[in-house]
């Protein structure tokens, strides 16, 4: 029988209902899960502005980290300077505690052969606590003069020498502490640093373009920014020099009329110390000029790659100034000063943690170590937005 039937046509029935309706159910299946399967990865992959924040949010993170191992080896440095200082004093002062001891057995050596001996000075040196035995005042009274000078010596030496030593150790401790924590720092960098570029790597070609297109815009922006900041200060020092010229003539005319006391104008401190400070400045900006290029290497001071503070650093150096190792040490170094009353050499600190730092040069512009991957370049101070400018410090 099935071989008298016919062929299903392999068209589309036009004729019924039911087989219009199982094709469009079934296109309409296909459809869904081809969009669902579509779809799928995507709701597990974060959009490009996620992982734009997750990987800024990374680098701020490294660079608190990197602060604080800079803190950690700073500390780690001084303290294994102390250590080593503290055991080169107890050695010598072993050796001097060995001499006193030696005049005290040549003493007890000497009274033995003539007889004469005190029946406790062996006692003595096999103690543990010489200042504990002779205590007893009825030793004490029979020893002679140089005898008791000896003993004295000896207690002395010992006391310092013990004091000496306990000191090493605690400071052996605490340098064993500001190693762990130099470890610990450095491996959160390693992470933060290590899961950025894990992130990044997971970016398609179209994402990267798209990724640098909106670094763009922010930078376009901190630029317009930057200019509205020049204008303002460009201002504001035309202000400061018309009425430094008005207390002037102000001044001019009270000398005149009063027949030329000879006074000078209220300003003329102020300004040498404006002055001072450019001096030192312009030194600090051609140092840091001649940096730009060079790589960002969290935890570097130079002279070839340079972390934030550590380009900061060097630059105020080359000034003959002496700053901290530290953003957080950093920004409390010197006197603070409105964004809009920014010099150029001022510091310039960002975040709520104070973790960047860079130098300004004026005109709303910096120069700066911005992040690992990166080189010392030039750049807005509205580089990471408005908000992220913590404070602006003259730090001489």
């Amino acid at each position: 029988m099935a071989s008298h039937r016919k062929p299903r046509p392999s068209g589309t029935r036009v004729a019924g209902i039911r087989t219009p309706a199982l094709a469009t159910a079934a296109l309409t299946s296909v459809a869904l899960f081809s969009q669902s399967a579509n779809a799928a990865p995507s709701d597990d992959r974060p959009s490009l502005e996620e992982v734009e924040k997750k990987v800024d949010d990374l680098y701020r993170q490294a660079g608190a980290a990197t602060e604080k191992y800079n803190a950690a080896k700073e500390k780690t440095t001084k303290q294994r300077k102390r250590v080593d200082t503290l055991l080169d004093d107890v050695a010598q002062r072993t050796q001097r505690l060995n001499e006193a001891r030696e005049e005290l057995g040549s003493f007890a050596a000497a009274q033995y052969r003539t007889g004469t001996a005190v029946p406790d000075t062996a006692t003595f040196l096999l103690a543990d606590s010489p200042q504990d035995y002779f205590d007893q005042n009825q030793l004490m009274n029979r020893l002679t003069g140089r005898q008791k000078e000896a003993v004295d010596d000896y207690i002395t030496q010992q006391s310092e020498t013990m004091e000496k030593r306990r000191e090493a150790t605690e400071s052996l401790e605490t340098l064993t502490d500001s190693q762990d924590d130099l470890k610990t720092a450095k491996a959160t960098v390693q992470k933060k640093l290590a899961t950025a570029r894990e992130l990044l790597s997971t970016l398609t070609a179209e994402e990267k373009a798209r990724l640098a297109a909106i670094e763009k815009k922010k930078q376009e922006e901190a630029a317009r920014k930057a200019e509205e900041l020049a204008r303002q200060q460009a201002e504001e020092q035309q202000r400061q020099e018309q009425e430094r010229e008005q207390a002037a003539q102000q001044e001019s005319g009270s000398s005149g009329s009063s027949g030329g006391s000879g006074e000078t104008g209220t300003d003329t401190g102020s300004s040498a110390s404006d002055s001072s400070y450019a001096t030192k400045a312009e030194k600090a900006l051609a140092f840091a000029r001649a940096q730009i290029g060079k790589p960002y290497v969290w935890g570097a001071t130079g002279p070839d790659s340079y972390d934030c503070s550590g380009l900061t650093q060097a630059a105020w150096k080359a000034a003959d100034v002496t700053l901290p190792r530290t953003t957080y040490d950093q920004v409390a170094a010197g006197t603070t000063v409105p964004v809009s009353q920014a010099q150029p050499g001022d510091l310039v600190f960002f975040y709520d943690d104070v973790t960047h730092v860079g130098l300004y040069i004026g005109d709303g512009m910096m120069i700066h170590a911005p992040k690992p991957g990166t080189y010392v370049r030039e750049e807005s101070v509205y580089y990471d937005g408005e908000s992220s400018i913590h404070s602006v410090v003259r730090p001489a």
